[in-house]
């Protein structure tokens, strides 16, 4: 199902100063640690601003991490409604056939509400060891790792405690997440394609690994926003957003970064409690910040490690620009700010198309990487009557599937002038760069849907490259999984 587009309007008749905006860009575009991607401001139900940063485009779906969890939550909600789910019953209840293996007292009362609000009574993440002890059954190796305290005591950010909500909520309702949402939720809101990464089981993760476009998310936001209520049909329970952004645990220090704010107040039902409003959001920069005092939503994709540094850019300079009445006389202000917001880009790497000498010599050049572990093992360069390609070889397989043969992971990339060039297959990429200096070829490649982008320098003198990655995937670094899953829900 294409999505309709969402009510439009000029900043100024909600109230949005443009000037704020542009403020909020001018910030964003001088942060050397955030790279943004895409923007979408909602207010009093209209759509004021959006933008996306070329080469990224809005029809592209984008790997949502973390804020998956909030669109799982939601699933949750619908499955409570329905009569399939209760929150106040033991989660082992909904796994009857691991009954006599788990005999902690405090696994065996672990309720649904304590997983759907990070409080399992675990003090750390359990992925890597839940994960690791059973993949063929990460809920059971979960549920075996006995609590710290008692659940609904403590505060986790805790992803196999996501991962046993989405369980339940595939389990109960008898389809992936994606196919329990598309009729009761994606289809209603006007969502168009979105895909989920799944695990060995089958499963849809719950935690991670969404892809959807940023209108998703706006949408998401505006529903919530509105307690359940979309084009006058009710398509969550009254107040369940209310429940949902509720802090049920305190946070605070739960991080271990002091300088964290916004995840000090405190967690709801996979919504976080913000400075102001509340908010789900994923690794990098991926947000969907409900702001009610102000009848706002604001959807966002970035690439950064310092998230709290680009909350508060938003405080800092958006919250001032919605003020409590529409602005006369702002049209060229209005103007200006919707001229900006359609020629937003990414700057592309600097380099030549060709090499500044010993043409011969890279035509044929293989390159080893220099470091003994990293994101590409070797390349190489052919030559062809349209230009030059950058054949990338990389890991030869996820360490944790040693059930699979060696394959490697082959990303072939097109040289092919100034700017951005983007390709769909094998995965979508944008690359940029070229010959910066006699001897060395420097490219910089994104892969489009999802927060990532790769840098490689390949030193013709002695034949070795060195590669790294601007943010580290968290699924991976295969390049041909950096995409949304093939098939759409």
């Amino acid at each position: 199902m294409s999505a309709s587009a969402l009510p439009t309007s000029c900043p100024a008749a909600q109230g949005v100063d443009a000037a704020g905006v542009q403020a909020f860009l001018d910030a964003l575009e001088a942060a050397p640690e955030i790279e943004p991607h895409s923007l979408m401001i909602m207010r009093h139900g209209h759509l004021v601003a959006s933008g996306w940063w070329a080469p990224y485009t809005p029809e592209r779906p984008q790997l949502l991490y973390s804020l998956s969890k909030s669109f799982t939550g939601t699933a949750a909600a619908l499955a409570e409604a329905e009569g399939l789910l209760d929150f106040d019953a033991p989660v082992i209840s909904y796994f009857p056939e691991f009954e006599a293996d788990i005999t902690d007292p405090r696994s065996r009362a672990m309720l649904v509400r304590h997983v759907a609000s990070m409080s399992s009574g675990h003090r750390r993440d359990t992925v890597d060891e839940a994960f690791g002890r059973d993949v063929a059954e990460p809920v059971r190796a979960f549920l075996l790792l006995p609590p710290d305290g008692d659940p609904g005591t403590v505060f986790a950010y805790n992803q196999p405690a996501t991962y046993t909500l989405a369980a339940i909520v595939q389990r109960v309702t008898g389809q992936p997440l994606t196919a329990y949402l598309r009729p009761r939720l994606l289809d209603p809101l006007g969502i168009g394609e979105v895909t989920w990464l799944c695990d060995r089981t089958g499963r849809e993760l719950g935690f991670s690994g969404l892809h959807a476009t940023t209108d998703a998310v706006a949408r998401l936001g505006q529903l919530y926003l509105r307690d359940g209520l979309w084009e006058g049909e009710r398509l969550l329970p009254e107040g369940w957003a209310a429940r949902a952004s509720y802090p049920r645990t305190p946070t605070a220090g739960a991080m271990g970064d002091t300088d964290r704010q916004d995840w000090d107040l405190g967690y709801g039902y996979q919504f976080w409690t913000s400075r102001h409003g509340y908010r789900g959001d994923g690794a990098f920069g991926q947000f969907c910040l409900v702001l009610p005092e102000h009848d706002a939503v604001i959807a966002a994709t970035a690439a950064t490690e310092r998230m709290h540094e680009y909350l508060n850019l938003v405080w800092r300079h958006l919250l001032p620009a919605f003020g409590p009445a529409p602005l006369s006389g702002r049209e060229a202000a209005d103007a200006g700010l919707r001229e900006r917001l359609g020629r937003l880009a990414l700057p592309p790497a600097p380099g030549r198309t060709a090499p500044l000498e010993r043409d011969g010599d890279w035509a044929a050049a293989v390159f080893t990487s220099s470091a003994k572990a990293g994101p590409v093992r070797s390349a190489g360069l052919a030559r062809d009557a349209e230009g030059w390609t950058l054949t990338l070889t990389g890991e030869a397989d996820r360490p944790d599937r040693p059930d699979r043969p060696d394959r490697p992971d082959r990303l072939d990339l097109r040289l092919a002038g100034a700017g951005w060039t983007v390709a769909e297959e094998p995965v979508p990429t944008a690359v940029s760069g070229g010959w910066t200096e006699p001897g060395t070829l420097a490219v910089e490649v994104v892969f489009l849907e999802t927060p990532h982008r790769l840098a490689l320098t390949c030193s013709l003198a002695d034949r070795t490259l060195t590669a790294h990655w601007r943010t580290q995937p968290l699924h991976g670094g295969r390049f041909t999984s950096l995409r949304a899953p093939r098939g759409s829900v």
